[in-house]
């Protein structure tokens, strides 16, 4: 890992154990990249970096990578997949976006449709918000009794290191913006025709909940921050910086993994293409 990377991780790590405040890392923070124009050319750079990786990955076709993405409203999940998945090959990437639970998701337990969706062997799978959904809205809006709510965090960690003991190296990535980022980008939503598709008069009255959702973040972050599947808290109100971070740490991620390509069982001497 460069020394950059590593200054990345020590920066916005949460530490499992330590107690963490939203409030005291500030989501406009640029002082780990350079200037705008040169840090977007190396997030470029960074992506195709990762792409090669995940060629690699996927030829070996041992190993998996899960990326999760969790954020307030408009705290740019799907832009971050855009700016730093981009230039990697579909066939060995997976999104899944979760979306308010059906009837027959309700009907298991909250972490089947996450099993399902975890990314299969020589694949990157990315959760866009994810079964934290479970300690995060039904947190807020009392979903589930609080006890229940509260037992989930230890059931989280056990199944994350479930994956990670067989084979999956998980990524966690808190998408952290400020109160007054949302106002900006919820009212481009409303005054962008193109973009009144994402708009969500509930995300309103989410936000009326900013106070609840950022303690329940904290209780998400702080307990469940662990060795084997630690969280990453990004400053996200310059999507540059956001993107710029997430890649940069998903990059050293994938060198660490250090996946190769398999060895034939023949000899490529031994045959001509005429």
């Amino acid at each position: 890992m460069s020394d950059r990377s590593r200054a990345l991780v020590e920066k916005f790590l949460i530490r499992p154990g330590k107690t963490f405040r939203l409030k005291d890392l500030d989501p406009r923070d640029t002082s780990t990249v350079g200037d705008e124009e040169t840090t977007k050319i190396e997030t470029d750079a960074l992506a195709r970096d990762i792409d090669a990786l995940q060629d690699r990955l996927y030829a070996e076709g041992r190993r998996a990578l899960l990326v999760i993405l969790q954020g307030t409203d408009t705290a740019g999940k799907d832009g971050t997949i855009r700016g730093v998945f981009n230039a990697t090959g579909p066939i060995g990437v997976s999104v899944t976006a979760f979306r308010r639970p059906s009837e027959d998701e309700l009907a298991h337990d909250y972490l089947r449709r996450a099993h399902l969706a975890c990314p299969r062997r020589g694949t990157i799978g990315i959760f866009n918000r994810s079964h934290y959904e479970d300690v995060l809205v039904a947190k807020v809006r009392s979903l589930a009794p609080e006890k229940d709510i509260e037992r989930r965090y230890d059931q989280i960690n056990a199944f994350e290191k479930m994956l990670t003991e067989n084979g999956t190296t998980i990524l966690k990535f808190m998408l952290h913006i400020s109160k007054d980022e949302q106002k900006e980008r919820l009212q481009e939503r409303l005054d962008n025709p193109n973009k009144h598709w994402k708009f969500n008069p509930g995300d309103l009255e989410d936000r009326k909940s900013w106070g609840d959702f950022q303690k329940a973040y904290e209780a998400m972050l702080n307990n469940c921050s662990t060795e084997w599947a630690p969280w990453y808290v990004v400053p996200a109100d310059r999507k540059w910086v956001r993107n710029a971070i997430v890649a940069r740490v998903v990059k050293a991620t994938l060198e660490e993994m250090d996946p190769q390509y398999p060895k034939p069982s023949w000899k490529p001497g031994d045959f001509k293409v005429d």
